[in-house]
């Protein structure tokens, strides 16, 4: 399935990889989208829409085993404090619904944050858009196509 963010990685000529999975609407969680493509959980990458207070809007991507520091986000991204947005303001804001957000082709160019354990894997799982396909690709051309600043955002999940 061409996606916009496919399409862009095509544009780039960025190398990937696409993983189609049966999708059920109840569990979109990354533990079920890691067991339907093969992949472990610390691979597959969540991206979250986030406000900070002073910067607005930007999109944190973190492990699909790990939280988001909301602290560590807002002193990366220059903000006083930082909260995910309601489930209602996603789609207006990316253009994307839940379980289908990815940092490739937002309605928007928001800025991008990156938890540094990407660098840790040779390659990575990330939404294609669309729920029920993910794109696997090397960390450091997801980096370079979202134009992503990495740092430490996460925390391991309680």
């Amino acid at each position: 399935m061409k996606t916009n963010a496919v399409r862009i990685l095509d544009n780039l000529g960025i190398s990937y990889e696409l993983r189609e999975y049966q999708v059920d609407p109840d569990d979109l969680t990354a533990e079920t989208v890691a067991a339907k493509i093969g992949f472990p959980l610390e691979q597959v990458f969540k991206t979250l829409v986030v406000r900070g207070d002073k910067n607005g809007v930007c999109l944190a991507v973190v492990a699909g085993n790990a939280q988001l520091d909301l602290k560590a986000l807002a002193k990366l991204s220059g903000d006083r404090k930082s909260e995910v947005v309601s489930l209602k303001e996603v789609q207006p804001l990316t253009g994307y619904i839940r379980g289908g957000v990815t940092a490739l082709a937002c309605k928007k160019d928001y800025p991008v944050y990156v938890d540094e354990n990407i660098y840790l894997f040779e390659q990575v799982s990330v939404s294609a858009g669309v729920r029920g396909t993910q794109i696997i690709i090397a960390p450091e051309d997801y980096l370079k196509a979202t134009k992503a600043t990495a740092g430490e955002i996460a925390k391991d999940a309680v």
